[in-house]
């Protein structure tokens, strides 16, 4: 499995590669694994954040092969979407930060691993696109949630149900990605980003993240409280003294994970 998404650790950062050539198309055993190594992640107090990368110029990931959708076995094909679910269910659910350095074509599920990320760092070359419905299907890891929330129902229904690519430029101005860069440099912006998380707190982050991601489903004036008694949940941890210490202190702080 190793062969198809590598695992590197660099100190507080874990790099999520894809190296299934010539695409990166995934499989059911790669989403179980990308399920595996979140859930391992989590667990990991030292982990603050996660970049999915890609060894491919060409492609950051093309999604599924079609191959697999081109038989009348519904069970299989209701197993493998499920899988595209769980997996990026779990990666949009992780702990710390997550970076998509977005290399290439992100297509279909590729592009659907990219929305499950928290910030997007595209390559100047990149296009993107969820095309499932040119073929007869769907985006069934979560696009057409995530797409719409992210960029606004017109440009969602533009790309989903239009078939459009989009290019690079074009999904900084929609709010697609969140930054340009130049070819071959995607990876290391995202690790540049990632290391302004060590900065952070990470239970303030792990917090702050699951209420923003709880704005998408519910009211404004329901959300105070819920922001309220996450803040008395934050209050009193170790991070919290150790933070506000530090900056008394003049000091950098020395995060605990708790």
């Amino acid at each position: 499995m190793s062969d198809l998404l590598k695992v590197e650790k660099r100190g507080s950062v874990a790099i999520l590669t894809m190296n299934n050539p010539p695409a990166n198309t995934w499989t059911p055993d790669s989403l179980a694994f990308l399920e595996q190594t979140i859930d391992e992640l989590n667990a990991d107090k030292d982990n603050y954040s996660l970049i999915l990368a890609s060894e491919s110029e060409k492609f950051y990931s093309a999604g599924a092969e079609l191959t697999r959708f081109n038989h009348d076995n519904g069970g299989e094909a209701y197993d493998f979407i499920k899988a595209f679910g769980i997996a990026f269910g779990a990666l949009t659910n992780y702990q710390g930060v997550s970076f998509a350095a977005i290399t290439g074509f992100a297509m279909g599920g590729g592009l659907e691993c990219a929305l499950a990320c928290d910030i997007r760092i595209a390559e100047e070359h990149s296009r993107m696109a969820l095309p499932e419905c040119t073929v007869g299907l769907l985006p069934g890891g979560l696009g057409t949630q995530h797409l719409p929330w992210l960029i606004g129902e017109g440009w969602a229904k533009r790309m989903i149900l239009l078939g459009e690519h989009v290019k690079a430029d074009k999904a900084e101005q929609i709010g697609l990605v969140q930054e340009v860069v130049p070819t071959g440099k995607a990876l290391e912006k995202a690790l540049e980003l990632a290391g302004k998380v060590d900065k952070q707190s990470p239970t303030s982050v792990r917090l702050c993240k699951a209420l923003t991601m709880s704005a998408r489903h519910r009211p404004l004036d329901s959300g105070f409280k819920f922001e309220r008694d996450a803040f008395m949940d934050l209050w009193g941890s170790q991070d919290q003294k150790e933070g506000v210490a530090a900056f008394v202190e003049k000091r950098s702080p020395e995060w605990k994970n708790a």
